[in-house]
């Protein structure tokens, strides 16, 4: 059966449901219930995306809530209404007493981007809210449960603390010095090190009178902290106050602390480590006037604000001053992100985080004056730890012992362990193993992810917190006997927004590739994207995370990490207009690593992704100048419209055929010719764009940029097409993008795509396309109707293939095709990450076609989408969902020889087109009429609710 998944993209051009809407809806009438009153709940209270923010900045909050049906068979489900309340105490959320805002009833269907619009809002206010709807009957649910954010300090004003820390000196400069000449192969180099500056320890003794009522602590650092308070750790974030460039923000935290403090005397502790703003970072390896250490600065600080209020309305704080004491002789000798961690159990000095502690000989805090730094609240959810893993395998290799965690994942190990003081534990890290057994750390080059442990000579617990590593695998050396080890388990951390999506189908392969894509996500998620979380580079690389965004969006909700990194992307737009390739951008975009097609065009792709997925036009109005100065500066360096000047690095296809080391496989036909790559960017940018300001009412310039695009599309047909269709390159990426980007006359679409066939069987229907325009060729073979060659691309285990990869025991995605090649060994050191989520991208064509959940062009944040599963290869079932914005999506197909039967729910306040093979219909147990698609199938336009659907064959 031919597909039709083409009627998919032209919703971008009609409206099905007021088409169809009178064929399907009328014989469904008969499974409806009438719908009584209050048949409704509200769930799911976020503002600002995130649940329950404590210290926020946004001084006009957005809210948002789902619905769901609590009665069962109940259908077309809609929010016809809602009011919201907003009140200073819980007590006070009721119409009468709502001291903050009463919305009154607001007719509208939406249940997104509401924005708060009540009293104005000042620092450290505390906001409780509910929230009711109404349905298309006009009966109103309970209230919900309230949900509650806080503000945060929105002045500068509002910081009494200062930055504190060590004071300079020359250890820190005589240690970036050292690793300005770094060399990972010199072992004199890791042997006569100097030692590092280690991490100070700081802390803070006060008192807290009887009836305290609340205190929240806001927290950041030049470099990493860690907070603790009356002996405890202060929250579950790690790695904070996460990266940003420290020359335009510094993202601090907030937390509600009331329950740990105490009447009478407590202490505030922290220790400092280097974390990005003095480690060593990526583009260190590339320049050599990229510093090896301190891109952003010498010295590790601290600044911490406590505010208590009592129940009788008074305040005290406590903020970092020179009246706190610092020991710079810590326990962390050394900590860096590449380089590991180093901690030395015999200088921790014991109860030192209690109140208890004598710190009489400890110095006075150093007061640095000189720190100037605009700090914003974080507006992403924290990087945390959020699973740990056992091994799985412990084996001995000589004296060292090789331990098998079963998963490539980014953390850290923790060890319970007791030895003799002074013994020295070393654990290395690494994603592989060498044929022989033994760790393989070549691909990591000056990230030696190496943690050294100096026993105590008691019961220790070590945990590396100040630094994160990329493994499967770890070495461990220094045991006398294992029997020392009490407890040894892998800490997996990530920034941890909710997952959203699930996968599963009768192809258990297949099953494996999604986890490992979810996997691969999850581990390059350290507040930023990143393309890999092992090697010395770890950087927010734009062209990976762009071709990738939709797919994670699938996978979680990743709208407040995405609103956190788009304003990283323009922090480091260049003066004159260029986005960068990496964000965020540790030196000088204007000289390099900046507008390399593809990737500086993440800048306008992923803010529209933020819109369709969750109907986000404040991201596009903040980013909206930034996106025009881009395309802006494209233009003044190219007025013939083909984009050949200012191209930065010019990546291309990257990772395409031309680059794989296979049998019968040409390294000549992978790659789209450079300036046909960049132009169709350009191209792609600019339509964006227009839609982009058309959807903000920006109709002049909506207008400009359809002009540009067709401009700039009829320049590369004139250089680039030549009549029969051929594109310059003839490569499966050069078809596959024009297709996908609409940059052909329609009359040459056809051809266009028999010539992308004819390369697909040039190379023995293997792949030779790169990461960006794989997924491309993947979706455009599903439009087209010819979904039989993509499911064999799909579950190929010939190299090149995402099977391939499977059957070597991978467990996260590859950055190479042959990154291991059984036989050969390892591909080229330089460059060879096994957790690189690029080629990964193919999890939104699995959402897409094998689940057939599809978002609708003309209808934002999933109010209305498709459901049109796509069955081909091996597959005879799949199941899994996407929970929206607006609710959860699921779909459960099977199919026999004999019939198809898919199950499906759609969320209240949404509407779904449905398209399910052609034959006898039935829905819900009844035989239904549907309208028809061209190629005979199903489809019919339908309200909220669980559906089930039987197709008996014709």
């Amino acid at each position: 059966m031919r597909s039709i998944a083409g009627l998919i993209y032209l919703i971008a051009f009609m409206n099905f449901r007021s088409i169809f809407v009178i064929f399907v809806l009328l014989p469904l009438v008969s499974l409806c219930h009438p719908n009584p009153p209050a048949n409704l709940r509200v769930t799911s209270l976020r503002t600002e995306y995130l649940v329950n923010p404590i210290g926020i900045d946004v001084l006009s909050p957005r809210l948002s809530w789902k619905s769901e049906a609590i009665a069962k068979n109940v259908f077309s489900q809609k929010q016809s209404a809602y009011q919201v309340l907003v009140a200073t105490s819980p007590d006070k959320l009721t119409e009468a007493k709502a001291d903050l805002w009463n919305s009154s009833k607001v007719k509208s269907d939406a249940n997104a981007q509401i924005v708060y619009q009540g009293k104005k809002l000042v620092s450290g206010q505390k906001c409780f809210w509910t929230i009711r709807i109404w349905n298309d009957k006009d009966a109103a649910t309970p209230w919900s449960e309230p949900a509650f954010w806080t503000m945060g300090l929105l002045a500068p004003s509002d910081w009494r603390a200062k930055w504190i820390g060590d004071q300079q000196d020359l250890i820190q400069k005589a240690y970036k010095a050292h690793l300005a000449s770094f060399d990972p192969n010199d072992k004199a180099f890791k042997n006569e090190k100097p030692p590092g500056p280690s991490s100070p320890m700081l802390r803070k003794t006060f008192s807290v009178r009887p009836k305290l009522k609340e205190a929240i602590l806001y927290v950041s650092a030049l470099g990493y902290y860690e907070m603790g308070l009356n002996g405890e750790k202060v929250g579950n974030q790690v790695l904070t106050p996460e990266w940003t460039d420290y020359e335009k923000r510094v993202q601090y935290q907030a937390y509600d602390v009331t329950k740990s403090l105490k009447p009478g005397a407590n202490v505030l502790s922290s220790v400092l480590g280097d974390g990005w703003y003095l480690s060593m970072i990526g583009p260190t390896k590339w320049h050599n006037d990229y510093p090896r250490r301190g891109a952003y600065g010498d010295d590790r600080r601290l600044i911490a604000q406590l505010e208590m209020i009592y129940e009788d309305g008074t305040k005290e704080i406590v903020v970092t001053d020179e009246t706190w004491k610092i020991n710079t002789q810590g326990f962390i000798i050394m900590a860096d992100n590449f380089l590991g961690q180093t901690i030395d159990a015999r200088n921790i000095p014991a109860n030192w985080r209690k109140v208890e502690f004598n710190d009489g000989n400890w110095a006075k805090a150093y007061v640095d004056a000189s720190v100037k730094k605009n700090l914003e609240a974080q507006k992403n959810e924290p990087i945390r730890i959020y699973k740990y893993l056992q091994p799985q395998s412990i084996k001995p290799l000589g004296d060292k012992y090789i331990i098998d965690f079963g998963q490539n994942l980014t953390g850290w190990t923790q060890l319970k362990i007791k030895g003799n003081k002074g013994d020295k534990i070393r654990i290395r890290h690494g994603e592989m193993l060498d044929d022989d057994g033994s760790l393989y750390t070549a691909n990591l080059a000056a990230a030696v992810q190496e943690d050294e442990y100096i026993l105590s000579g008691n019961n220790d617990l070590f945990e590396p917190y100040f630094t994160y590593h990329g493994f499967r695998y770890i070495e461990i050396s220094g045991l006398k006997n294992l029997k020392d080890i009490e407890m040894i388990r892998a800490c997996a951390l990530s920034s941890d927004p909710e997952e959203t999506g699930s996968f599963s189908c009768s192809n258990q392969k297949l099953n494996q590739l999604w986890q490992n894509i979810l996997w691969t996500q999850r581990n390059n998620m350290t507040s930023v994207p990143t393309d890999c979380p092992q090697r010395d580079e770890r950087m927010g690389w734009m062209g990976d995370a762009q071709v990738f965004c939709q797919n994670s969006m699938f996978n979680m909700d990743m709208a407040a990490f995405y609103s956190k990194w788009v304003k990283d992307i323009r922090d480091a737009q260049s003066q004159r207009g260029t986005f960068p390739d990496i964000a965020p951008h540790t030196n000088k975009p204007d000289i390099r690593f900046s507008n390399a097609p593809a990737w500086a065009d993440a800048g306008v792709i992923i803010p529209w992704r933020m819109y369709e997925n969750y109907g986000d036009k404040e991201l596009l109005r903040q980013h909206y100048d930034a996106m025009k100065r881009y395309i802006e500066n494209i233009r003044s360096q190219n007025p013939d419209f083909l984009w050949l000047k200012d191209v930065g690095n010019q990546y291309g296809d990257w990772l395409n055929a031309n680059t794989v080391i296979a049998e019968g496989y040409s390294k000549e036909r992978g790659e789209v010719p450079k300036e046909v790559f960049a132009t169709a960017f350009y191209a792609n940018s600019a339509r964006l764009f227009a839609k982009i300001a058309e959807t903000l009412s920006r109709h002049r310039d909506a207008e400009e940029y359809r002009t540009l695009f067709e401009q700039i599309r009829a320049k590369f047909n004139a250089t680039y097409v030549n009549d029969s269709a051929r594109i310059k390159g003839n490569t499966q990426s050069a078809y596959a993008l024009a297709l996908n980007f609409e940059l052909l006359p329609k009359e040459k679409e056809a051809l266009a795509f028999e010539h992308m066939i004819e390369c697909i069987k040039e190379y023995d229907y293997r792949i030779s396309t790169g990461f960006i325009t794989t997924l491309m060729m993947m979706k455009e073979l599903t439009k087209r109707g010819r979904n039989d060659i993509a499911y064999r691309l799909l579950e190929s285990e010939r190299m090149p293939s995402w099977l391939y990869s499977i059957n070597q025991g991978a467990t996260t995605i590859w950055e190479r095709w042959d990154g291991y090649v059984k036989g050969r060994g390892f591909q080229d050191a330089g460059m060879n990450s096994f957790c690189h989520y690029s080629l990964g991208s193919v999890g939104e064509w699995m959402y897409r076609v094998i689940l057939g959940i599809n978002p609708d062009p003309n209808t934002p944040a999933y109010k209305h989408f498709i459901i049109h599963p796509q069955p081909g290869g091996s597959i005879n079932w799949a199941k899994g969902s996407y929970n929206s914005i607006n609710g959860l999506i699921s779909v459960d197909w099977k199919k026999s020889n004999s019939s198809f039967v898919l199950d499906v729910e759609i969320p209240v306040n949404t509407s779904a087109t449905v398209i399910v093979p052609g034959g006898t219909l039935q829905v819900n147990g009844k035989v239904a009429a549907s309208s028809k698609t061209a190629t005979g199938e199903n489809m019919l336009e339908l309200g909220s609710g669980k559906y089930s659907f039987v197709v008996g064959n014709k």
